[in-house]
């Protein structure tokens, strides 16, 4: 979906350095410092517009939340839920996740959702997606022992081929749910596309993985 520039996002995004952080290589490591606690944290790649990783910290306010999303005109969005709410538990980066070594240390995140990611549906483009091998590898370097990646996509194709290259890896499936809103989990905090899509009938899948 093509997004709207706004022209003010980069002063904005300066004005509220406090929520979306600049060179976030610089805290590899001491994220614990950042948010002053040794709570647990929990990162969010391609956080759009926000509904997902505001819901989850509020629902959970002793998990820290980062959210990282790479497009400034969607981030600003969840930059003014986290200002409006004054959700201390949540960061945000506008980074490419492409590198992520090169902003956690080893072990330090605990767990890592996927939602709604791009498919990216050609062959030609499959080392873009979120779950292919190369990411995987990275994931696993940053999460613990038993540490866990959660995806949810309302996209068949994407959700097969992540199962594959999740067994592929060597990772244990969790939970591999074909209708997660089926099952009524008062749990799931739904992410802007996941209300669009739902609304438009398309089923929601989830899987739960730990190396």
């Amino acid at each position: 979906m093509r997004q709207r520039h706004k022209p003010w996002a980069d002063d904005y995004l300066k004005e509220k350095n406090h929520i979306v952080l600049e060179n976030a290589s610089v805290h590899k490591g001491e994220w614990s410092k950042v948010f002053n606690n040794e709570n647990p944290i929990h990162v969010e790649i391609g956080s759009g517009k926000g509904q997902f990783i505001t819901g989850m910290a509020k629902q959970y306010p002793d998990v820290n939340f980062i959210g990282i999303e790479v497009a400034k005109s969607i981030i600003v969005s969840t930059v003014q839920k986290v200002d409006e709410e004054a959700l201390d538990n949540v960061r945000l980066l506008n980074e490419d996740a492409n590198n992520l070594l090169a902003i956690f240390a080893e072990n330090e995140i605990e767990q890592i959702y996927l939602n709604f990611s791009d498919p990216w549906p050609k062959n030609r483009h499959e080392k873009r997606r979120l779950t292919y091998k190369s990411f995987l590898e990275q994931y696993q370097n940053i999460l613990p022992d038993q540490g866990q990646i959660v995806l949810k996509t309302d996209n068949r194709g994407l959700f097969e081929y992540s199962l594959v290259s999740f067994s592929e890896y060597g990772m244990k499936l969790v939970e591999v749910n074909l209708d997660l809103h089926g099952i009524e989990d008062e749990t799931n905090v739904k992410t802007e596309y996941e209300e669009k899509f739902s609304s438009k009938g398309h089923v929601i899948y989830r899987c739960k993985v730990k190396f």
